[in-house]
């Protein structure tokens, strides 16, 4: 497989390729348009093409862009997908349903940021918001030290952060940043006060295609953590013994889990995958976030921090604006033919056990 042909060097053209293999496969595709252009005045789009029965009693989503700019590598995991005859025969033979969900947040894709237009962490924003919203005092605690009023950040604010470090160790550090806070809309890993305009399009598309089957699996694409190149299966399920069990049985007893500390990625609340329990709660539903990663864990908050510093301070000259963009995209994506060569690998293989997880039963 060529694999550098299947990734996009924008969201435009991501998603002009999406929509191509999608015909080519003889797919329609639901475009829900969103309300505001991209960065280049283009439409954006959260794009859905379903390959399969619309009664099949199994049904695969298989999803990217959750994190705006870690859709460089799941559109392009798609569209590898949507050209490939094999795994076309495969769930014909299977019975199994796909619903490609291209960029969950295409304006973060498309501005290269993880946030929406709200500011919002998409996968820290599904609750309920009529109820009181958990705290994070962790977070409120250095707030003014992840995104200071300079950037670089002053010689202080950098000892500060490594005191805080030192004191507290990098576990209790990545909880407290990154797990979700809702009290700094201009801070970083914001869940939000509202639903975003992405979280109700996706119950949308759930509701109407994910409530026929009987069987419900998810394979949620991202990128930013663990080692370069190599695919970590995070259950992205209740903390159940059933369904953990399941995910086992078809992705290995490597899956790891946030629910017992196994997992690169810190507990984390509002998440997407709750959804699929909300508006299909007749399926069983099993699922995993397949994270691939890219460059050390500080580097990745580093472009973090400087991006959301660049997002307040619109003032800033171009030279600083692209280099922290260019961050950004260092952060989220490896443009090398052998780390694009892993991911379409892993994910490959990770989407054959989901179809024959959800066939055998």
């Amino acid at each position: 497989m060529n694999a550098a042909a299947h990734f996009s060097h924008g969201y435009a053209q991501a998603r002009a390729r999406f929509l191509a293999a999608a015909e080519s496969a003889g797919l329609d595709v639901e475009s829900h348009v969103h309300p505001l252009l991209g960065r280049d005045g283009e439409t954006l789009a959260m794009d859905v093409a379903r390959e399969g029965a619309k009664d099949a009693g199994a049904l695969l989503i298989v999803s990217s862009g959750c994190h705006g700019i870690e859709g460089f590598c799941g559109s392009g995991v798609q569209h590898a997908l949507l050209g490939d005859a094999s795994w076309h025969a495969l769930l014909r033979d299977s019975g199994v349903a796909v619903l490609y969900v291209h960029a969950l947040n295409p304006h973060g894709f498309s501005w290269w940021r993880r946030v929406t237009q709200e500011n919002v962490d998409l996968n820290r924003n599904f609750h309920d918001f009529t109820r009181p919203l958990p705290a994070n005092p962790g977070y409120d605690e250095i707030a003014a030290l992840l995104v200071p009023p300079t950037w670089p950040p002053s010689p202080e604010v950098a000892a500060a952060l490594q005191r805080h470090l030192a004191a507290h160790g990098l576990g209790a550090f990545q909880q407290a940043v990154t797990s979700g806070q809702h009290e700094h809309p201009e801070g970083l890993f914001y869940g939000g006060r509202n639903p975003t305009w992405s979280q109700v399009t996706l119950r949308h598309v759930l509701r109407e295609h994910g409530r026929r089957c009987a069987r419900l699996a998810w394979i949620d694409l991202h990128t930013g953590l663990g080692p370069s190149g190599v695919g970590e299966r995070i259950f992205a399920g209740r903390d159940d013994a059933a369904a953990t069990a399941r995910a086992r049985a078809w992705w290995g007893g490597n899956i790891t889990s946030i629910h017992d500390g196994s997992s690169s990625s810190a507990p984390l609340t509002g998440l997407m995958w709750t959804a699929a329990h909300d508006e299909c709660p007749q399926a069983e539903y099993t699922g995993i976030a397949l994270e691939y990663g890219t460059v050390p864990v500080m580097a990745v908050l580093d472009a973090l921090r400087a991006d959301q510093w660049l997002e307040n301070h619109p003032e800033a000259g171009a030279t600083q604006r692209e280099a922290i963009k260019r961050q950004m995209l260092t952060a989220f994506y490896t443009d090398t033919d052998a780390w694009k060569q892993a991911v379409l690998a892993q994910a490959f293989d990770a989407a054959r056990q989901a179809v024959a997880g959800l066939a055998a039963r």
